[in-house]
């Protein structure tokens, strides 16, 4: 099973032929590729799957996502670091 999980577009630049940004969540940054979604900006929330943002979803998507990543036992929120934190994602 493939596992895309929604996170916050907050940065982006570009590294030799790729366009890379700095998504966060769960409180936690990572980079990940920007190619397959060109479209996003600082402040879109996209899914990131390996390594990559794959697509684009609006807030309450991504609040939606991180819901049901909740109600199915993958991700725990035992405190909110904010208004738009996801909590803590878990192994299954």
């Amino acid at each position: 099973m493939c596992l895309a999980i929604p996170a916050k577009l907050t940065s982006t630049e570009i590294i030799g032929d790729n366009r890379v940004g700095t998504v966060e969540f769960a409180g936690v940054s990572r980079s990940v590729f920007l190619d397959f979604v060109p479209e996003a900006e600082v402040g879109d929330y996209v899914l990131v799957h390996v390594g990559f943002a794959v697509s684009r979803l609006n807030e309450q998507e991504a609040q939606e996502t991180y819901e049901l990543l909740k109600r199915v036992g993958m991700a725990a929120n035992p405190e909110p670091a904010g208004d738009d934190a996801f909590g803590t994602l878990v192994a299954p």
